[in-house]
């Protein structure tokens, strides 16, 4: 006979969701996945941020050919979701001999993303500076390319810092989205995690783990935009 005394409601809460012999038993392969999507974060920011700047500065010099090109690339990315991107650079792609891994597939389309806004925001930046700036510096014998980067883009990326900000930290966190192609990141390693456990411990963790991410980089990103907000 059982004489055990029933579980309440508060231990059966703590038991599901923050059980800690469950929490050792899946630690390891969580670091793991967080290293893995911090490593993926930064390939993306770092790739985003550079394609997205030379389009805005390859489309400031109004080569009507190319232009077409570039609005119709970041006109096609910022509808796409990027779940799609993913989907079809890792699917589709072998049957045309591309085939990638989860890793490149996922960095590639939330790269591709990312620098279809980060291009917009910067174009945007530079359009707002008055053409007397531009006119200015060409007349102190400043060549175009000269007056692009000593003059115009300083002022442009100085201007386009918060609203960077918050599209970079938005599409970083579609890093989540690589576990639909198996990509071994924090949520596919918590969910995989949580099924084998029958307990939704490791899904807390892996809530725990992204606040842990994506906290200081919203903390960054707010002391940055406070830092270098345009300030008229």
């Amino acid at each position: 006979m059982n004489n055990a005394a029933p579980l309440s409601t508060l231990d059966r809460f703590v038991s599901s969701f923050f059980n800690t012999e469950v929490a050792a038993r899946y630690l390891e392969p969580m670091l793991d996945g967080m290293l893995l999507t911090v490593g993926l974060g930064l390939c993306v920011i770092a790739t985003g941020l550079v394609m997205g700047l030379m389009l805005a500065v390859v489309r400031i010099q109004h080569v009507k050919l190319v232009n077409v090109f570039i609005v119709a690339f970041a006109d096609i990315f910022r509808a796409l979701p990027p779940l799609v991107v993913i989907i079809l650079l890792f699917f589709a792609f072998p049957y045309i001999e591309l085939s990638m891994s989860a890793f490149t597939a996922t960095w590639l389309a939330l790269s591709l993303v990312l620098s279809a806004f980060t291009e917009e925001i910067f174009w945007a930046g530079m359009l707002a500076i008055p053409k007397g700036q531009w006119e200015a510096a060409r007349s102190t014998g400043l060549g175009r390319w000269a007056t692009l980067v000593h003059v115009i883009l300083p002022q442009a990326v100085r201007m386009t810092v918060p609203p960077l900000t918050n599209r970079t930290i938005a599409i970083t966190k579609g890093t989540a989205l690589g576990s639909v192609v198996a990509l071994h990141e924090v949520l596919n390693v918590s969910s995989a995690a949580s099924s084998e456990a029958g307990n939704a411990t490791p899904l807390v963790m892996g809530a725990l783990a992204y606040l842990i991410l994506f906290i200081p980089f919203v903390v960054l990103g707010r002391w940055v935009e406070t830092r270098f907000t345009w300030k008229r």
